[in-house]
């Protein structure tokens, strides 16, 4: 499956395992993945293996996650994702910027287009997202996108 998904200024299509280079150098930086459960990565094999995971999955007809990179200016700067539950009623939003692009509301952007895409295309009946308390960004990033 491709799907893209396309916002004033970004570009989400599919993540993918040529995304190597962009994707580890915000994976392994302690300041950006600070309160991320799964990370830092520690090398670019941990990266590629996630990459590889995510490039299988988008080969499927329905995945049950869509993992989507952000390109700004044709530049991947971070990805966001979608997680769906078995039943495929109740997806899980998350998302990731370089720190490069921070303050900037890319996360809120394509966060808003993942939103709309996972009720209007997917028939998502509930969304959910979830931070580390101390994440303060993350936590405004869910309420300006309407999740409590």
């Amino acid at each position: 499956m491709y799907c893209e998904l396309k916002t004033n200024r970004l570009l989400l299509r599919p993540l993918d395992i040529s995304d190597l280079y962009s994707v580890y150098t915000y994976f392994s930086d302690e300041a950006n993945t600070r309160y991320m459960v799964h990370l830092p990565d520690e090398s670019k094999e941990e990266t590629l293996q996630f990459l590889s995971k995510v490039t299988e999955e988008w080969k499927k007809d329905n995945p049950i996650f869509y993992e989507f990179a952000v390109v700004f200016n044709g530049e991947q700067i971070g990805n966001v994702s979608i997680a769906l539950n078995e039943e495929r009623t109740v997806g899980e939003l998350g998302w990731i910027i370089n720190k490069k692009y921070w303050k900037k509301g890319f996360a809120l952007e394509a966060a808003l287009a993942l939103k709309d895409f996972a009720i209007n295309e997917l028939k998502v009946l509930k969304l959910t997202a979830h931070c580390d308390c101390r994440n303060i960004n993350s936590y405004k990033l869910m309420e300006k996108s309407g999740l409590s």
